[in-house]
């Protein structure tokens, strides 16, 4: 099973909101609230059964937009992203005409994700931790409507 250790951002959308948070505060808030969450983590492991492929990117990408998509249309009026979203370019990707976007951060620390890591022997991720901990982009920069 994949274990998500450093996600900055889980995205709470509705048809005319988004709200980010952690993925363990806003994963949790998600299933609390009971809307649906679509995962990129879980998409590729549905779709290459791999933490991570490079060359599946593009796909997994587009299979969770549509997945958001799907879901409004089916008449849900609130959607979970549960992704890491850590630059500013990933996070202006959700900005849509069909839904608005308003953006919370909570912050999550490189060196208590990697402390997680490390407790749960899952020592493969600590570089993709320290590798997207250089590559954060504050998103407290603007005002959070996408």
């Amino acid at each position: 099973m994949f274990k998500g250790y450093c996600e900055s951002a889980a995205m709470w959308v509705r048809s005319e909101w988004h709200k980010w948070k952690t993925r363990e505060n806003g994963a949790t808030e998600a299933r609390k609230l009971n809307f649906p969450i679509v995962n990129p983590d879980s998409i590729r492991i549905a779709l290459h059964g791999h933490r991570y492929l490079p060359e599946a990117e593009p796909m997994v990408w587009t299979l969770a937009k549509y997945m958001v998509r799907s879901l409004f249309l089916a008449g849900h009026k609130n959607v979970i992203v549960d992704a890491t979203n850590i630059t500013q370019k990933r996070r202006d990707m959700w900005a849509s005409p069909e839904w608005e976007c308003r953006l919370i951060h909570i912050s999550t620390s490189a060196e208590d994700c990697t402390a997680r890591a490390i407790k749960d022997q899952d020592f493969d991720i600590v570089p993709v931790i320290e590798r997207m901990a250089a590559d954060f982009e504050d998103p407290n920069c603007c005002d959070g409507e996408y």
